[in-house]
């Protein structure tokens, strides 16, 4: 770490500024800052020619678009963009760490779940939904529920609707169809809503049961249609009834003692800038590191925000079939954008840009640090449940408000994100531990933010401590404490992934 900057790696030849860097600054002793540098953003380390190549974490951000001093300021602006790693050429199983950090904590208090390898880290009834028709009616239910009902039921956390904009006006049978059918499919399984089953549905949509339920929970006790009631009354009562009977076996349930084993966390950062890969993504790294050493489950996501670091995910595969997998969701991806008309450029966000992530590649480099240094054990499509635990890539979106839900979909109990800009962002069926990599910022949203990563930055905590101290908070919220916007009650809608065509 430099005064006023951090470099990444040894042979790096920019790095950022820790803070607001002015005219005439001095940094490393001998380098004249030569621009107004915001906080965050890159500052050049030596003199560089048009067409040589920017390093930070060791790789090629892109290519100077013109000549360069040692001081001055290096942004979007700045540089071209280096060629994807090409999928073709990717090598495996050449970077498996073994020694990982040891947890001393390896049990949470969780909800045990029969018939689900995860414990559930809340006792939520989540009410499913075929189709988008039924939400106005269920929003009101639901009030009522909260108000009539889920005061008898004292053991029961909260109520919430599934709802999405999936289910009619939709190719039910397009081959990419399969995609949100699985999310919603699998949501229905996550172990926060303890194994009960209940959805609404309309009555004349395409999403019908058989496409989203076991065919043993397809019965009365578990799904109703609104076409079938007389009136909006009958409509409520229905689902009042039907909820009181799912709220009375949630009530019989209670925290036990659960191994990590049966503890699944997802890995998020969204509103990212240039500090997330230097304080929040690594301190939420190591904290998945612990994780995966004491036997639970780390999900890492976000296809297109990590496709440039591909090659480094790959070495920490250990074997072909799941690198193959790996390859072969990166290569949808491509296409998908391909076929839209955009690629790789269309990222990073403005917010990114303001906060020093220049390219793609660099927010690539500081996303995958979020997943720390175990090896991956499994590559699983988007809302798919693994059949494995340990490290697990899973291959989503990379918008904030589609990755949580995919999450949700693979069995995620909690979720931890990082934010460099700042985010409201929270899923009502899992809590939300928010992750900020400055201080400024947790000193500005202080009743937002659980764990400031800002202290990395300044040297007041190493990488380690950070995370062992965000381990130790999933424990704790795992096992029942609220992160801040699980208190102040900010939820989220739920948005399903639909690469399908509508009709």
């Amino acid at each position: 770490m430099l005064k006023h900057v951090v470099k990444m790696r040894p042979n790096d030849n920019v790095a950022i500024a820790v803070h607001d860097l002015h005219v005439g600054d001095k940094i490393k002793g001998d380098i004249t800052v030569n621009d107004e540098i915001p906080q965050a953003h890159k500052i050049a380390l030596v003199n560089l020619a048009k067409g040589d190549a920017v390093l930070r974490y060791g790789v090629v951000l892109g290519y100077a678009k013109s000549d360069i001093q040692a001081g001055d300021w290096i942004n979007e602006t700045s540089l071209e963009l280096p060629p994807s790693p090409d999928l073709n050429k990717l090598t495996y199983g050449t970077n498996i760490r073994k020694d990982l950090p040891k947890p001393k904590r390896t049990t949470f208090m969780g909800y045990e779940v029969p018939g689900n390898k995860y414990a559930g880290t809340r006792n939520i009834l989540g009410i499913q939904t075929t189709v988008q028709c039924v939400v106005g009616v269920l929003k009101i239910a639901v009030d009522r529920i909260k108000q009539e009902l889920l005061p008898k039921y004292p053991h029961v956390d909260d109520v919430t609707v599934v709802s999405h904009q999936y289910g009619c006006g939709v190719a039910i049978d397009a081959p990419e169809a399969k995609v949100p059918i699985r999310e919603i499919r699998n949501i229905v399984k996550n172990p926060n809503f303890g194994g009960q089953i209940m959805v609404v549905g309309l009555g004349c949509e395409k999403l019908t049961p058989d496409r989203i339920l076991d065919p043993e929970d397809i019965n009365d006790d578990n799904l109703l249609y609104l076409q079938n009631y007389k009136g909006f009354e009958k409509m409520i009562t229905a689902i009042m009834e039907m909820a009181d009977k799912k709220l009375a076996v949630l009530e019989t349930h209670r925290r036990t003692e659960q191994p990590l084993s049966k503890l699944s966390v997802g890995f998020q950062c969204g509103g990212s800038d240039a500090f997330s890969g230097v304080t929040g993504n690594p301190s939420a790294g190591y904290a998945s590191d612990l994780l995966v050493a004491g036997g639970g489950t780390a999900m890492f996501s976000e296809v297109t925000e990590v496709r440039d670091g591909v090659d480094f995910i790959a070495q920490r595969i250990p074997d072909q079939p799941n690198c193959n997998k790996l390859v072969k969701e990166m290569s949808w991806y491509d296409n998908y954008l391909a076929k839209g008309g955009v690629d790789r450029s269309a990222n990073p966000t403005p917010g990114n840009r303001k906060g020093g992530l220049s390219t793609i590649v660099e927010k690539s480099m500081g996303s995958i640090a979020k997943s720390g240094t175990a090896p991956i054990s499994q590559v699983v499509s988007a809302g798919e449940i693994p059949t494995k635990r340990g490290l697990i890539f899973n291959a989503t979106p990379a918008g904030d408000f589609t990755t949580g839900p995919m999450q949700l979909a693979s069995g995620m109990g909690l979720e931890v994100f990082v934010t460099g800009r700042g985010t409201p962002y929270n899923l009502q069926a899992a809590p939300v531990i928010k992750v900020c990599t400055r201080t400024d910022l947790k000193e500005f949203w202080s009743d937002l933010i659980d764990i400031n990563a800002g202290k990395v930055a300044t040297g007041d905590l190493t990488v380690e401590e950070l995370g062992t101290e965000l381990f130790n908070f999933i424990l704790d919220v795992a096992s029942g404490e609220k992160p801040a916007a699980e208190r102040l009650k900010l939820y989220n809608d739920i948005c399903i992934f639909n690469p399908a065509p509508m009709t």
